[in-house]
C-alpha cells in the first residue's frame, strides 16, 4: 500500500515568485504567522509557532490526475452543473477531514487548508486520538489510491494573509468551508496565553478569509462553522439566528442575543458579528452554521480504509460528552458527569455535519445575506446520555456506574432549553438520530481500541474558576 500510494500523486512545492527546492519535512516544519502574530512579546506564541524573518508564504499542494469521472454536483432545482471548487479549511480536523471525503466524494473540486496546529496541541498536552491518525499527505495520498479523485493540500496559517492570498488565487474557490479554528472551550480557558491565542487565531483567520473573498472572489459563498454556544441557555426559546421582539410598541427583527460561556464561544461570537458586517456593507454570502454537540466517528468516506479514519478525543480538554461516556465505558471507568448533570445541549452525528455543509453549499445564501442555521438534530441532557450509554453497555456485558465530580465550568446545571432547528430539514436534512444501534456501534468502537486509552487524560483538568493553572501533562 506504500508503494501504492506514493506512486499515485505528484508533490508539488511553490512560492508566488519561484520554485521552493527545499525538501518538505513535517516533523521540522514551522508554521508562518501573520504580522500581527509575528509582532507579539509574549512567550506562549512560541510553544506553538516557529518565529521566522519575514519570507514569502509557502504554498504545499499535492495533487494528482484524476482517473475517474466525476460525478456532477446537483443544484437545488436538480439540474447537473460544473463540479463546484470547494475549500476547506481546517480540513485536517475532526469534522473538517470528513467534510472534505463527503464533498469530494459527492463531485466537488476540493482543497484542504491547514497548518497542522492540531496535531501540535496533542504533542504538547500529552495528549493523543483514541484512534490512529495518519499524515495528511499519507490519508489524501490514500483517498486517491481508493477513489481516483484528487484533493489538493494547502499547508499553512489563514492568519497569514500572504499565504491565504496565493491560495485563493491558485485554488479559487467558489465556497470556502471554514473550519480552521481553536475548537475548545477547555483549551482556551487554561490560561492567559492560550485564551489570548484563541481569539487571535480564530478571529483574525476569519477576518482575512473575508478579506480574501472580498478581494479576490466576491462571489464565493462562505460557510462559516459556528456554535449552539453562541446562545447560551436563556430561558426562552433560541431562534436561529434572530428573534423578532415588540418593544415600546414599537416592532423589529434583530440578532438573537448572545451570551457566549468561555472565551472560545465568544471568539466565535465576534466571528458572527464581523461576519454578519461584511455581508451588510460588502456584499458578502454567508451561512453560519450553529452546530451542536457533535458525536461519531465514522462517515461513508471514513470507514473505507484505515488510513482515512477520522480521530476521536476522548480527553477532558477536546473530548465531547458522548464520546467521552463511550470510553469511559468501555475501559470500566465510572461516567464523569459534571454537576447535577441537567445541562442540556444539542447534538448530532458526524455524518449530519457533513450533510449540513453539503446542503449550505447546494443551497448558497444570497449576495448581501448572512444566513443561521442552528445545527443539530436532538436534544440530550448529560444524565440522558449517561443513562444511554449505562443501558447500552449493559447489553454488552459493561458494568458501566456514573460519579458526580465538581463542574470545572461556570454554568447553569438545571435550565430551560428549546432551540429550533428547521432550517436544515427544509433543505433536505435526513438525520441520523442517537439509537440503540448507533450507541452499541459508539461503543465496540471504543472498546476495539481501548488498549490507547490513556486513563490520566480522562478526567478534568482545566478549571474556568482556575484560570491559569497548568493541566497537568504526561510525563516520562
Amino acid at each position: 500500500m506504500a508503494q501504492l500510494l506514493s506512486s499515485s500523486s505528484s508533490l508539488t512545492i511553490f512560492s508566488r515568485n519561484k520554485p521552493y527546492l527545499k525538501p518538505f519535512n513535517q516533523c521540522s516544519m514551522s508554521f508562518s504567522t501573520s504580522a500581527a502574530c509575528n509582532n507579539s512579546t509574549y512567550p506562549f506564541r512560541k510553544l506553538f509557532l516557529q518565529r521566522q524573518k519575514p519570507r514569502k508564504s509557502l504554498v504545499l499542494q499535492v495533487s494528482a490526475v484524476s482517473t475517474s469521472i466525476e460525478t456532477p454536483v446537483q443544484t437545488s432545482s436538480g439540474e447537473p452543473s460544473k463540479p463546484q471548487r470547494v475549500m476547506v479549511i481546517g480540513g485536517d480536523g475532526y469534522c473538517g477531514w470528513a467534510t472534505a471525503l463527503h464533498l469530494s466524494k459527492k463531485g466537488y473540486e476540493v482543497a484542504i487548508v491547514d497548518n497542522l496546529i492540531r496535531r501540535l496541541f496533542d504533542h504538547q498536552l500529552g495528549l493523543d486520538s483514541l484512534t490512529p491518525i495518519s499524515s495528511i499527505q499519507n490519508r489524501i495520498h490514500c483517498w486517491k489510491s481508493l477513489t481516483g479523485k484528487s484533493i489538493e493540500l494547502y499547508i499553512g496559517d489563514i492568519c497569514d494573509f500572504e499565504f491565504l492570498t496565493e491560495t485563493f488565487k491558485s485554488f479559487e474557490p467558489d465556497a470556502v468551508v471554514h473550519f480552521g479554528e481553536q475548537r475548545s472551550a477547555p483549551y482556551s480557558m487554561i490560561d492567559r496565553p492560550r485564551a489570548v491565542f484563541t481569539q487571535q487565531n480564530n478571529v483574525i483567520g476569519t477576518l482575512n478569509v473575508l478579506f480574501a473573498i472580498k478581494e479576490f472572489r466576491e462571489q464565493c459563498h462562505l460557510v462559516k462553522l459556528g456554535t449552539m454556544g453562541e446562545y447560551g441557555t436563556p430561558n426562552i426559546d433560541i431562534e436561529e439566528g434572530y428573534i423578532t421582539i415588540t418593544h415600546n410598541g414599537r416592532t423589529d427583527t434583530l440578532p438573537y442575543p448572545k451570551q457566549a460561556s468561555s472565551f472560545y464561544h465568544l471568539s466565535k461570537v465576534h466571528d458572527s458579528h464581523n461576519i454578519a458586517f461584511t455581508c451588510k456593507a460588502w456584499g458578502i454570502r454567508a451561512t453560519d452554521l450553529n452546530q451542536g454537540v457533535v458525536y461519531g466517528v465514522r462517515t461513508d468516506e471514513t470507514a473505507m480504509h484505515e488510513e482515512l479514519c477520522n480521530r476521536f478525543d476522548y480527553d477532558g480538554i477536546f473530548g465531547t460528552a458522548l464520546n467521552r461516556f463511550c470510553v469511559q465505558a468501555a475501559v470500566g471507568h465510572p461516567l464523569t458527569v459534571y454537576g447535577k448533570g441537567g445541562q442540556t445541549r444539542g447534538y448530532l452525528d458526524i455524518r449530519d455535519t457533513v450533510q449540513c455543509v453539503e446542503l449550505a453549499i447546494a443551497n448558497p445564501a444570497n449576495p448581501g445575506e448572512f444566513r443561521v442555521f442552528n445545527q443539530f438534530t436532538e436534544q440530550f441532557s448529560v444524565n440522558q446520555l449517561a443513562a444511554l450509554v449505562t443501558k447500552a453497555g449493559g447489553k454488552l456485558g459493561l458494568n458501566v456506574e456514573t460519579i458526580t465530580v465538581p463542574n470545572p465550568r461556570v454554568e447553569a446545571e438545571e435550565h430551560y432549553y428549546n432551540a429550533k432547528h428547521t432550517k436544515l430539514v427544509e433543505l433536505g436534512l435526513k438525520p441520523h438520530l442517537l439509537s440503540d444501534s448507533l450507541l452499541d456501534s459508539l461503543l465496540n468502537f471504543a472498546i476495539q481500541y481501548k488498549d490507547r486509552v490513556d486513563r490520566k487524560q480522562i478526567m478534568p483538568s482545566v478549571s474556568w474558576r482556575k484560570i491559569g493553572v497548568k493541566p497537568k501533562t504526561v510525563t516520562a
